[in-house]
């Protein structure tokens, strides 16, 4: 079957939190909404079926996912990784946002130090903070384009109080996929210092063409024994919508602690549409993906050449996985919020600021093409009508 991904389609008065909130974000709610991670492809229609299937029966009642809810799960997770998943192993996750607070408040007490490596996804900095952790930096240092991970600074930040460690694996915003050999590095250097690792790898399915995944997990003996891995369909199959999500922890004790907690806060449960609509989407989703990935790849390559022939003063960090880029603005001349009002108010666009993803997010931007080609087209011109009026 072959998928359309230049529809259009009008996400108005569904809720749609990137076309709801644009108004109380920007001042104006009179731009292209390039911001929210989720994309504005139609949802699979055999996600979609399935919940229709579902309503044909007339109860909604309480419901427990089904054993082969955690069989698609676990053949997905080792067709697409070959990570071979102990169905003791795992549980279903509520959301992976929320799985960060879970982790938080099951492993560490307030004030105690979590790092994360900014810039990063805001809510690794956000949901510390606001369960009175204190959160500490290990800045990732770009170097030839891309980000790398910095382990002499990681040393240095580490503390008597310091008790997790949240990694982005792929990272947002910068699409990184770990190598191997940084995954070993950094379970070692946790492993010795007693520190817990979270790794949130919601972007893991989307690695674009030439790339592959690495799971934390399967890095080496210590990343399997010390740590916490999250994955889910929500970004992939575009049903964020579902909170549908997964946790996988292979040490008993730790994993015994997590679930634990999630029981006795009664959090470990879903809505009844999530495990049939996750079901699905492991069954039937390799091909909708694969034609999705290669869609992404060409609006990826049309944005990096328009800028490079439009906009030199815009540079893209060149992704290796998911529908996200990092945009370095410093060209610009302006500053973060200079930079923000310009995007808005002239270009008529809406994108990410790049300081909500912590320090080394100055005069950046985050841009989502997950969306029609003509989208982008449209955003493109706007923008580049915009700078050369700067002229």
């Amino acid at each position: 079957m072959k998928y359309n991904f230049d529809e259009i389609i009008d996400r108005h008065n569904t809720g749609a939190i990137k076309i709801e909130k644009c108004k109380a974000l920007f001042g104006t709610d009179d731009l292209i909404p390039l911001w929210v991670a989720d994309m504005d492809f139609r949802t699979p229609d055999f996600i979609t079926n399935s919940i229709a299937k579902r309503l044909e029966h007339p109860i909604l009642g309480y419901t427990t996912p089904c054993e082969d809810y955690y069989k698609s799960v676990i053949h997905w997770i080792e067709k697409q990784h070959q990570w071979k998943v102990d169905r003791q192993w795992f549980g279903f996750l509520p959301g992976i946002v929320p799985g960060l607070a879970f982790g938080v408040n099951a492993f560490t007490q307030p004030n105690d130090e979590i790092i994360v490596q900014p810039p990063v996804y805001p809510p690794f900095l956000n949901v510390p903070t606001k369960n009175d952790r204190k959160v500490v930096f290990n800045p990732l240092k770009e170097i030839n384009g891309r980000f790398e991970m910095d382990f002499d600074d990681l040393e240095r930040k580490i503390t008597g109080r310091t008790r997790l460690f949240i990694l982005c694996n792929p990272h947002n915003p910068g699409g990184r996929i770990w190598e191997r050999e940084t995954l070993i590095r950094l379970a070692e250097i946790c492993y010795k210092h007693g520190i817990l690792v979270i790794s949130d790898e919601i972007h893991s399915d989307m690695a674009l063409p030439g790339n592959r995944h690495i799971p934390f997990a399967t890095a080496s003996e210590l990343a399997e024994q010390n740590s916490i891995t999250y994955m889910a369909p929500s970004k992939t199959f575009n049903m964020a919508g579902l909170i549908s999500s997964s946790y996988i922890i292979p040490n008993r004790d730790i994993r015994k602690r997590f679930s634990e907690f999630l029981e006795n806060s009664e959090l470990a449960n879903g809505n009844i549409f999530a495990y049939f609509a996750a079901k699905a989407a492991y069954e039937n989703g390799s091909e909708w993906l694969k034609q999705m990935i290669q869609y992404i790849q060409g609006n990826l390559e049309y944005v990096v050449d328009f800028l490079q022939k439009n906009i030199p003063q815009i540079v893209p960090m060149i992704p290796q996985a998911s529908f996200l880029i990092w945009l370095d603005c410093n060209g610009m001349n302006m500053n973060s919020n200079e930079l923000q009002d310009f995007m808005v108010h002239k270009a008529g666009l809406g994108l990410n600021k790049g300081t909500t993803f912590g320090p080394g997010g100055e005069r950046r931007l985050r841009l989502n093409i997950g969306c029609p080609r003509s989208i982008l087209e449209q955003a493109m011109k706007q923008l580049k009508k915009a700078i050369d009026e700067l002229d």
